[in-house]
């Protein structure tokens, strides 16, 4: 995918997210006074919402790589996790997040991202209902350790198994 952020100082408030494999392009704007998602596919846009998930027994996790955790730590961290979960896969990089926006899965845990790998996707998952942090709940815009969940309730769930 090719992602382009637009980052106000503060944080990032606009994301794109384009995905020439499929035709889509997913766009996310969070400001104060503007929550926006939107999925184009030609001509036709979709608004984007997340889907509700009460526990991680029912969640539906990705991550880019089981073997591209920055430590032994994190990767022990997220096999933790994911043996939590109903079903994990692996290989969507930056479309996972779009599948959080879309209402497809549930949570996307990596660690070792930069910057440029997580801003864009930022806007676009919040702006659907969705919450991105680093594994402590914190801004994760710098990258490193990043969960992002469609759920608030499941975000803090899998925060507290990876504190574990």
């Amino acid at each position: 995918g090719v992602l382009i952020a637009a980052n106000d100082g503060e944080r990032p408030v606009i994301g794109i997210m384009d995905q020439p494999f499929t035709g889509e392009r997913y766009v996310g704007v969070s400001t104060d006074s503007l929550m926006t998602a939107l999925c184009q596919k030609g001509e036709r846009e979709v608004r984007l919402q997340t889907r509700r998930c009460d526990a991680l027994t029912d969640a539906v996790m990705c991550s880019t790589d089981p073997t591209a955790f920055a430590t032994e730590d994190d990767a022990s961290r997220f096999t933790a996790l994911s043996q939590r979960t109903r079903l994990t896969r692996y290989g969507t990089d930056c479309y996972g997040y779009a599948m959080i926006a879309r209402g497809q899965i549930d949570l996307v845990v990596e660690s070792g991202l930069q910057a440029y790998d997580i801003q864009a996707m930022i806007p676009i998952v919040e702006a659907a209902g969705g919450v991105v942090t680093n594994w402590q709940g914190g801004d994760c815009q710098n990258g490193g350790q990043v969960i992002a969940a469609g759920d608030a309730g499941l975000h803090a769930s899998a925060v507290a198994a990876l504190s574990a």
